[in-house]
């Protein structure tokens, strides 16, 4: 399901009123002025979300992330000072369904201007295997998103579904602080442009492959896999510390042998344990594929971008690019 436009036309209106519902009915022409330095005072809950903040928001925002590098997101418990810090906030960014104790804290801080980016694209129900036929596609382990049991919060994964929730990031942006509107438009034109070629990237280096199938320890490619036409197996679910049982191991090793798999991929922010031995069992190698729920000095990039191209790069490598 190659994508050759990044957004159409109805998707990026679609996303326009989305974010701007998603944004308080309160003034918002003071929402910078909290602090009075002019800055809108942004609080991410994890880095794809502080990503946006800071590529949207330029000089023009003040960015503080509630998981800092190295922690990984979907365990994060947040201190008193920091889920205090959230009351005195211009903007909440987060996305609802990856980090309950942020979704707690979010609805018992009082501030309306709060923007969840599961709102702003189509959330989608994702198993440990993806666009594959090895007969567990009815298998759900995602959290939950509100009105969507079970879906799959991994959307910045896929550079189409990231671009989305960018549009309406900068459209609630533009809606807090009307002032700095023109720059957040053109900020957010410039990374919607950024993902576009980004998209185009990883369609011509998987397009044509040895293989389709991967093997990650947690099942956070589902988007990624769905848009380039690619079948993600994972040895656990999409939460990274849950232990697989024997049976999915076993048949994780047939699925490598039928489908000439040569890579088991393990993360950065999570052990590594289950990967190693899995692919010491079947004869594999393992990489690094970067689920990119924080950066660290062990990444392979400084920023979203070149993460991403890391990992494509990975990709190509596992998959036989031709």
């Amino acid at each position: 399901m190659n994508v050759r436009r990044l957004i159409p036309t109805a998707a990026i209106a679609s996303v326009t009123v989305l974010g701007l519902t998603a944004l308080s009915a309160c003034s918002s022409s003071n929402a910078a002025d909290k602090d009075g330095d002019g800055k809108l005072n942004v609080v991410a809950s994890f880095y794809p979300m502080q990503f946006l903040a800071q590529e949207i928001g330029g000089d023009h925002v003040s960015v503080d992330t509630l998981t800092k590098p190295g922690v990984e997101p979907h365990d994060l418990e947040l201190s008193p000072q920091q889920t205090a810090s959230l009351g005195e906030a211009d903007m909440i960014l987060y996305l609802k369904g990856i980090q309950p104790a942020v979704d707690d804290a979010i609805g018992q801080s009082g501030v309306s201007n709060t923007v969840d980016a599961a709102e702003l694209t189509k959330l989608e129900k994702h198993g440990t295997g993806v666009g594959h036929d090895h007969g567990h596609e009815g298998e759900e382990h995602g959290h939950e998103s509100e009105g969507e049991a079970g879906a799959d919060p991994h959307i910045w994964l896929d550079p189409v579904k990231y671009a989305e929730v960018a549009e309406g990031v900068g459209k609630a942006m533009e809606k807090a602080d009307p002032d700095h509107a023109a720059a957040y438009k053109k900020n957010t034109k410039d990374l919607v442009k950024k993902l576009d070629g980004l998209n185009t990237k990883f369609e011509d280096g998987l397009k044509n492959t040895k293989t389709k199938t991967f093997i990650t320890t947690h099942s956070a490619f589902g988007y990624l896999a769905e848009r380039y036409g690619l079948d993600q197996e994972s040895i656990s679910g999409i939460d990274p510390e849950s232990d697989p049982s024997p049976a999915r191991i076993k048949e994780l090793q047939g699925i490598a042998e039928e489908d000439d798999v040569s890579t088991v991929f393990f993360e950065t922010l999570a052990s590594d344990k289950t990967a190693k031995t899995l692919a010491k069992d079947t004869g594999l190698k393992t990489d690094v594929l970067d689920p990119l729920e924080g950066i660290t000095g062990k990444s392979k990039g400084d920023d979203y971008v070149e993460v991403m191209e890391s990992n494509l790069a990975a990709l190509e490598k596992a998959l036989g690019a031709k």
